[in-house]
């Protein structure tokens, strides 16, 4: 029987979320299938891949065909690379644990640079929080400066008005004596 390892989708409208399955070659892309061996998340950033590494690394050996983006996928996480290190070591190149330790080196590399990629990510959000946070800032100060304007003319006429109707009071004292 030949199997594939594909994408079965789930999730909601506009938010795609796939299972990473063993399928028979004949089975439709949401049918049936045989192994669940993860999940992929196409919405953060950066994706999200939840995978059984031994089981996916079992059935790529075992000869299961990737479509192109499970191959992706799979090449991302090191399945593809701990299959070429095995090699090596049937083949007596290397022995177990100098490829493990070329695996982890790897995988360390690999960490890294999805570190840098959401710190980037969580920093562009800051930036963008605290531009937003001076355009707000820079609005309202406005619109208190409009305020004080305002209420310094409603004192001002407030006072005139005071000075009118105290004026002619002093008039007609003056005028009486």
């Amino acid at each position: 029987m030949a199997t594939k390892i594909r994408l079965q989708r789930g999730g909601r409208k506009n938010y795609a979320f796939y299972s990473i399955v063993i399928a028979d070659v004949r089975a439709p892309r949401d049918g049936k299938f045989i192994e669940k061996i993860g999940t992929y998340n196409p919405n953060t950033n950066p994706a999200t891949v939840d995978l059984k590494f031994d089981r996916a690394l079992y059935w790529v050996e075992v000869g299961a065909q990737p479509t192109d983006t499970a191959r992706n996928i799979l090449k991302g996480e090191g399945v593809y690379l701990m299959k070429h290190l095995r090699g090596g070591v049937k083949k007596g190149a290397f022995d177990e644990a100098t490829a493990q330790s070329k695996f982890d080196a790897w995988k360390q590399d690999r960490q890294k640079g999805l570190d840098a990629v959401r710190e980037k990510e969580s920093r562009a959000k800051k930036d963008a929080l605290d531009k937003e946070l001076e355009a707000e800032k820079k609005i309202n100060s406005e619109i208190a400066k409009k305020v004080a304007e305002k209420k310094a003319a409603i004192v001002a006429a407030q006072a005139e008005q005071v000075a009118e109707e105290t004026t002619p009071v002093a008039e007609e004292v003056s005028t009486e004596a």
